[in-house]
């Protein structure tokens, strides 16, 4: 049976995991057949165990997931059964215990070998079928939260969109949640710019195997535009558009048009970089935070030391940001006076101005310093934001946006630092400027050009360059 990238994706870092159990079931084995012995009453003989058949693990670590994925034991996790877990793992760990089974008795094993055999064999088993049930734990409770469901849109006719929600395979559909039904014969494309605003949405599914192309066309690009995935029937979409991908859902073939990075081992590299990093600087600047908490008190009593906002997130999604705040805590009451009295330095919808009167004296040395960012780190933990990226805006700011293509910043999560922060703070005055060079990130995107960034950002901070 053919799978999709995203499953091909996850199933090759189950192996992964599954191998590392495999190897840590015989290693531990090897540390418990002392005991096992004095418990069975027999004299312990050091006859080199598991560091005199390190053949064992050459043979199982990469074998058994191998056959266990052969078997189907990575497929339809949510859905799984416990019966057909233990069944697929007694029939793999048969195919190998043959294996090495022939291996032990070829090469004349002495006891103590065999009794690491024996008891790995066992370890295995109950490693294995602990890690696929936390698995399939995870997987049945977390998709049934409708915020943890991708949001999506299915485009066509009313008939084919009900069509292929009804052939769509369950364990795939419950991954969703469908926002929105666009009727791609009646409705104005401008219909689905709105709506791919309104319902923070995802991805697009475009079922519509009878509406004209040009038609179709002009929704794929109102997709691409705001960096939303277009996900198109194969069969119906026989042209080349700009990075154009096949994936399947289910076991139907599409042909998906991504504007922003596709899902990499280099992707998943950078959420764990992400969330570790933050969590090691947390701790690291914990003086710092309380430096922060006690002057905001002392400088600017009557409010919180922390600010919180709502920010568009990933696809436009709101989460709350946290601050140290260094306005006064009225400031938010106080933005249409000062916008009236001083004006705005940055062109478009987004607000900025140097020695704004609604910092208070502490406040700006936190921002000089870029101590007042510290709280985001919470924000990177929590996943909502990553390191690098595109700096979320707030939400009245986003819902300013004249230009459709403003919106494809919104295709990746947002960061504390980006490259018009890394190289030299604060320096632009043109929207436009700066969006164009968080879609240039977007579409250079690597590892290594998030690193690049952080180390850039490093001096950038530590002397202040650009910081107002």
């Amino acid at each position: 049976m053919s799978i999709g990238r995203k499953e091909a994706f996850s199933i090759q870092s189950l192996q992964i995991v599954d191998a590392a159990l495999v190897w840590f079931a015989f290693y531990s084995a090897d540390l418990l057949r002392g005991p096992l012995r004095l418990l069975m009453g027999q004299q312990w003989i050091d006859a080199g165990g598991l560091s005199q058949m390190a053949w064992v693990l050459y043979v199982a670590v990469p074998f058994t997931p191998l056959i266990l994925e052969f078997l189907g034991f990575y497929r339809r996790l949510r859905a799984k059964k416990i019966g057909n877990s233990i069944s697929q793992l007694i029939r793999a760990l048969f195919f190998v215990g043959v294996i090495l089974g022939g291996l032990a008795i070829f090469g004349q094993l002495p006891s103590e070998s065999r009794l690491v055999l024996g008891v790995g064999g066992l370890l295995v088993f109950l490693f294995l079928l602990a890690r696929e049930r936390a698995v399939h734990g995870y997987l049945a409770s977390h998709r049934v939260r409708d915020e943890s469901k991708e949001r999506v849109v299915v485009a066509g006719s009313e008939v084919s969109t009900e069509e292929f929600l009804a052939e769509l395979d369950p364990d795939v559909r419950q991954g969703f949640k469908v926002v929105g039904r666009f009727d791609i014969a009646s409705s104005e494309v401008g219909e689905l710019y709105d709506l791919l605003k309104q319902e923070s949405v995802e991805r697009v599914v475009f079922a519509a195997d009878e509406t004209g192309f040009a038609k179709v066309a002009e929704c794929v690009e109102a997709c691409e535009i705001q960096g939303v995935e277009a996900w198109i029937a194969a069969s119906f979409m026989r042209t080349q558009i700009a990075r154009p991908t096949f994936d399947l859902m289910g076991d139907k073939p599409m042909l998906v048009l991504r504007s922003a990075p596709d899902l990499s081992w280099e992707l998943a590299l950078k959420a764990v970089f992400d969330r570790v990093t933050a969590a090691l600087l947390i701790i690291l600047t914990s003086v710092l935070w309380a430096f922060a908490w006690v002057g905001i008190k002392l400088s600017s009593p009557g409010a919180p030391a922390f600010f919180c906002q709502l920010r568009a997130g990933r696809y436009g999604k709101p989460f709350k940001m946290w601050k140290f705040r260094t306005m006064v805590p009225n400031a938010d009451q106080l933005l249409d006076e000062i916008k009236k009295e001083h004006g705005n330095q940055m062109d478009g919808p987004v607000f900025k101005l140097d020695h704004d009167p609604r910092v208070f004296r502490f406040g700006a040395l936190l921002r000089k310093l870029s101590i007042d960012e510290l709280p985001q780190l919470l924000n990177v933990v929590k996943g909502d934001m990553s390191l690098v990226g595109p700096r979320p805006l707030p939400l009245y700011e986003v819902d300013a946006f004249v230009k459709s293509e403003h919106r494809r910043r919104l295709s990746v999560k947002p960061g504390i630092t980006c490259e018009w922060q890394a190289g030299g703070r604060n320096k632009i005055t043109s929207f436009e400027d700066w969006v164009d060079m968080d879609l240039r990130y977007i579409d250079n995107w690597s590892f290594w050009l998030d690193i690049k960034l952080l180390l850039k950002t490093i001096p950038a901070v530590l002397f202040g360059h650009g910081a107002k």
